[in-house]
């Protein structure tokens, strides 16, 4: 059986809701930050219970962005961003499963009467050929997918596609499952673990050569949690392969360099982002504090001064001068072992 064919029976017929799920890879209702959770408060009990994600994919600043959301399933994240984007926005949701976009098409006029606008719109098609769905290259603000690439049998088109149609200054943020090797072929065929998100699973380090391949210079990793393989079944076929949960933000930008300049630049965030009045997170290694001055690499300088978020920090210094590396910027590992484990908050890219 194909890998599509995989995806649609068991995301199709399968799993009728998310407690089939056998692994903690596509559900996780805990990453959900507080402020968001009201939102899911507004969105038609099917279309909750129909959503096999992680959390719930969202970075701030979002109003009258317009969204593309790879993977919607049956809509949840597509009616939640529609909150936050507005009626000057604009969210569209993409799936490849009749019954999840049914699911989510049967409940669009009930959330219009509940937003009080009609801002969404669904498309059927296969994320590894966007440019063949009518969408217009450059004219998304943001694109996000909840665990979903893993499943797709051609991630490097994906990334293509996506990067073809973000705006300049535009990012794909989303989350994903990624294994700390490459996954054998014993894994990547069994049909449950390919479709709980794990058979996909990217290795790290393929993940990062193939973004950067497709136009995404400067990856950044935003959060990471280790996964457990509930199941002992599944657990006994994955064997000593590790498997992360990883939010990542890859910025569109023909500006941004392949290693971590240091220019003598800094930033200072005024604060002005809603939800996050002390401080702005861009990733993991960079938790910039309200009114603290904060060093950055000419890379982080760009993905805040070119983008959305110009308005909201102050900018010192600029690319006169040159002088190296930020230090500490290697390879290795990249998640944290421990569910409690996270980043420092210092200045480094």
């Amino acid at each position: 059986m194909q890998e599509r064919d995989v995806v649609k029976e068991y995301y199709g017929k399968t799993l009728q809701s998310s407690e089939d799920l056998k692994t903690t890879a596509c559900c996780d209702i805990g990453a959900v930050p507080e402020w968001l959770k009201p939102l899911l408060a507004n969105i038609h009990p099917e279309v909750l219970s129909r959503y096999y994600g992680c959390g719930l994919i969202a970075p701030a600043l979002l109003e009258g962005c317009r969204i593309l959301d790879l993977g919607c399933g049956s809509g949840r994240d597509v009616y939640a961003l529609a909150q936050l984007v507005g009626p000057t926005g604009e969210v569209v949701g993409l799936d490849m499963t009749d019954e999840q976009l049914d699911v989510a098409r049967r409940h669009q006029g009930w959330h219009a009467e509940k937003f009080g606008y009609n801002n969404v719109r669904f498309v059927q098609g296969y994320m590894e050929q966007l440019d063949e769905l009518n969408l217009e290259p450059g004219s998304f603000d943001v694109i996000v997918s909840n665990c979903v690439i893993n499943l797709s049998p051609d991630k490097d088109a994906v990334l293509r596609g996506v990067h073809r149609l973000l705006k300049d200054g535009g990012e794909m943020y989303f989350s994903d499952v990624y294994a700390d090797r490459r996954v054998p072929e014993s894994v990547r065929t069994d049909p449950v673990l390919y479709g709980e998100c794990l058979g996909g699973a990217l290795y790290w380090g393929d993940f990062l050569r193939i973004a950067r391949r497709a136009g995404f210079t400067d990856p950044r990793l935003v959060e990471d949690r280790p996964l457990e393989v509930t199941d002992p079944v599944l657990a006994a076929k994955t064997g000593a392969i590790r498997f992360f949960s990883a939010t990542y933000r890859l910025f569109r930008s023909d500006k941004l360099e392949t290693e971590c300049e240091d220019y003598g630049q800094a930033v200072i965030y005024k604060g002005s982002i809603p939800n996050s009045l002390a401080r702005c997170v861009l990733d993991k290694h960079h938790d910039m504090e309200t009114g603290r001055v904060f060093p950055v690499c000419g890379n982080t300088w760009h993905m805040l001064k070119d983008t959305r978020f110009a308005p909201h920090f102050d900018f010192i210094g600029d690319f006169s001068r040159h002088y190296g590396i930020f230090a500490g910027c290697g390879g290795g590992l990249p998640y944290d072992d421990s569910a409690s484990g996270g980043g420092d908050g210092a200045a480094c890219c």
